[in-house]
């Protein structure tokens, strides 16, 4: 999943198998400093892994870190199903309700229009005063910009 173009085309780079690998072991020292973050996606009727939904902390800076951030990433054979929204919205229930989080956070870059629907059918508000430079990117680079949606508890 990580090294298909067509997965990474909001990322700066395809990974490598050892790239994922090691992305795995960050998502489980995540898990141990945390108590969550992103939860292995399976079709339960087949038993196959289709991609990650879930919560991560990100390590950078930014004007509005620190914070909670929700996001996802299924392979390319199982996009356009539903499966994004409805493995999101079991993580926000989750995160309201069982985690008492205030507030979630996802972002992208502008044109990546799939993400931003999900992030839209979550309830999640968009505000072009929040949008910001990914500050791990290079300036000029052309997945530098991106838009910030919010979704408080409250709402």
């Amino acid at each position: 999943m990580n090294s298909d173009p067509r997965v990474m085309e909001f990322f700066p780079a395809l990974l490598s198998r050892q790239e994922s690998e090691a992305m795995v072991d960050r998502i489980e020292a995540h898990f141990d400093a945390h108590g969550f973050g992103l939860w292995a996606a399976e079709l339960r009727q087949v038993k196959s892994l289709v991609g990650f939904i879930g919560l991560n902390v990100p390590s950078f800076e930014a004007h509005f870190t620190p914070c909670v951030e929700i996001g996802w990433r299924l392979a390319a054979d199982h996009w356009g199903q539903g499966l994004a929204t409805e493995g999101a919205n079991a993580v926000v229930r989750y995160s309201f309700e069982k985690l008492g989080l205030g507030e979630l956070v996802s972002f992208t870059v502008p044109a990546n229009v799939a993400s931003r629907r999900v992030m839209e059918k979550l309830g999640m508000t968009y505000d072009p005063a929040d949008d910001f430079d990914h500050p791990r990117l290079p300036e000029g680079h052309p997945l530098r910009r991106h838009v910030l949606y919010r979704l408080r508890r409250s709402d």
